[in-house]
């Protein structure tokens, strides 16, 4: 199901985009930060957004517009051949408190506390097995049921139709988003570990 398979079409369509950028005087670092506050100010609106209402449309454009920047500046650093370790590094770090605050609006909004944990700690596992492969000397790992792009993409959609659907047979549509994560994100995590394991045995 992931969409990171369609990450080199992404890169050709960010091809304008990375002119402007480059034009605009704008860094990869910039990027990242502007695409972290993006991610903070979803997550305040899906908190005022309660169940359901235009808090979450807005929330929606805002997760979209994260997950383009998200792409925007890896690609902004290639083309100006800037890619870095310190770079590399502060896009993981916001990325993960971009996923942290984005679940944490989600689960305020609701308040299923317990079942955002559970979703939170999915998704941090699943990028850790990630990242974590390449620590032990594997390529780093993209794969499995639900990868970020993945997760922004269902939080963008999800939140777009919780702004006109209350839910479906009396569950908030936003209440059976976090069961996903809960569930799918620590499959996804185990799906990393085994596959890391396997290379490794």
């Amino acid at each position: 199901m992931t969409l990171d398979r369609l990450r080199p079409l992404a890169d050709r369509a960010l091809d304008p985009f990375v002119s402007a950028s480059r034009r605009l005087g704008l860094t990869p670092d910039s990027v990242s930060v502007v695409a972290f506050l993006l991610a903070a100010a979803a997550a305040g609106s899906f908190y005022l957004g309660g169940e359901t209402g235009v808090w979450y449309l807005v929330g929606a454009v805002l997760v979209f517009l994260n997950g383009w920047l998200d792409l925007l500046d890896g690609a902004l650093a290639r083309e100006l051949g800037t890619e870095s370790k310190a770079g590399d590094l502060l896009d993981h770090v916001l990325d993960r408190y971009a996923d942290i605050v984005l679940i944490a609006g989600f689960t305020a909004g609701v308040g299923r506390y317990a079942l955002g944990l559970a979703a939170v700690t999915g998704v941090l596992m699943t990028s850790y097995l990630g990242t974590q492969a390449q620590a032990v000397g594997l390529d780093r790992v993209y794969g499995g049921l639900l990868g970020r792009a993945d997760r922004l993409a269902l939080m963008g959609v999800t939140a777009g139709v919780a702004a006109f659907v209350e839910g479906v047979a009396g569950v908030s549509l936003v209440v059976l988003l976090l069961g996903v994560f809960a569930v799918v994100g620590h499959f996804t995590a185990l799906q990393r570990f085994y596959h890391a394991w396997r290379a490794l045995s």
